[in-house]
């Protein structure tokens, strides 16, 4: 397990150089971070995931205890092997794989989740890019009658059903189904934390970016709205609409934050307060210079079979 965690340190942060520094707004995650979790991201870019990653790096346990949904291309990165080993999971989008790949998800969660002991679980909604959903997700809110959104996208219903049914403990009578809650292991998902991740002048940041720093050194922005698992609805219908009223709630944050360099003040606060997150310049410096090690590693080893096969 230590190994491990080190792996995915190493690999994972390493592979997202800290371009700048990220700031923390809305409710304190370190709060719940010994629960059990679910992340909503809003998903701009690759930067995405080096955002989140940097941003985790300070909230106890959860590194290692968490499980991320990921763009399958995710996997054929430097520490996409280390993600595979971890238990990730690689979700291919399209409507064409849509169907299966949620059979998958399910099967994943299944096999890994409990096994593994993870705790909190990533996903990103949205089932893709910014740039590459929005003509469409207008044109659906167009079609339906929803609200038309600039920022983010209307989310997709699918992976969040499958996480919800899969992982949130099922109650009879208030102890867990199947069996007694002094014995159960598991709680199950407690909360879902609405993650809103801005970047200034809404330009957001490429994985590329991020490893060869060819951009000025800028501030990422991320709020945190945090939910009881109970205020989320079970039922389809009714899960839809909260998601969807949740990215309205993004869109808001994220139009405020454009006009005004900050996000709003959570309700019952008159100002609102961010948090610079910091980490130690020497622990960037070496996981940095383990994630460059390691690609002369795959570097060699991929020239050593060439080499052997041609």
């Amino acid at each position: 397990m230590f190994l491990q965690c080190l792996l995915i340190k190493y690999y994972k942060l390493g592979s997202c150089f800290a371009w700048g520094n990220v700031v923390e707004w809305g409710d304190d995650v370190k709060v719940v971070s010994e629960d059990e979790a679910m992340m909503l991201v809003n998903h701009q870019a690759t930067g995405d995931v080096c955002t989140l990653m940097m941003c985790l790096q300070d909230k106890g346990t959860v590194v290692r205890q968490m499980m991320w949904l990921m763009d399958h291309i995710f996997k054929y990165t430097n520490f996409g092997i280390v993600s595979l080993i971890h238990g990730d999971f690689f979700i291919r989008q399209g409507k064409a794989h849509r169907d299966q790949q949620l059979v998958l998800l399910k099967e994943h969660l299944d096999k890994h989740y409990r096994s593994r002991d993870r705790k909190w679980i990533v996903l990103f909604p949205e089932g893709g890019f910014l740039r590459k959903r929005r003509e469409t997700s207008q044109a659906f809110a167009k079609k339906n009658n929803l609200p038309f959104l600039t920022h983010v996208t209307l989310p997709r219903l699918g992976a969040t059903q499958v996480i919800l049914k899969s992982l949130v403990a099922q109650q009879e009578n208030g102890i867990p189904a199947g069996g007694d809650a002094m014995v159960s292991k598991s709680k199950g998902l407690q909360w879902v934390i609405d993650t809103t991740i801005a970047y200034p002048n809404a330009e957001p940041i490429d994985i590329q970016t991020w490893i060869l720093g060819y951009r000025r050194p800028t501030v990422t922005h991320v709020h945190y709205r945090i939910f009881p698992i109970k205020d989320v609805p079970a039922e389809p219908e009714a899960l839809t609409d909260w998601l969807y009223q949740r990215f309205i709630e993004k869109e808001d944050l994220l139009s405020h934050f454009y006009r005004t360099g900050a996000f709003p003040p959570l309700q019952g606060q008159a100002k609102a307060i961010s948090r610079e997150m910091t980490l130690s310049n020497l622990w960037l410096i070496v996981i940095q210079s383990l994630a460059f090690l390691s690609g002369i590693m795959w570097y060699c080893i991929l020239q050593y079979f060439y080499h052997c096969l041609f």
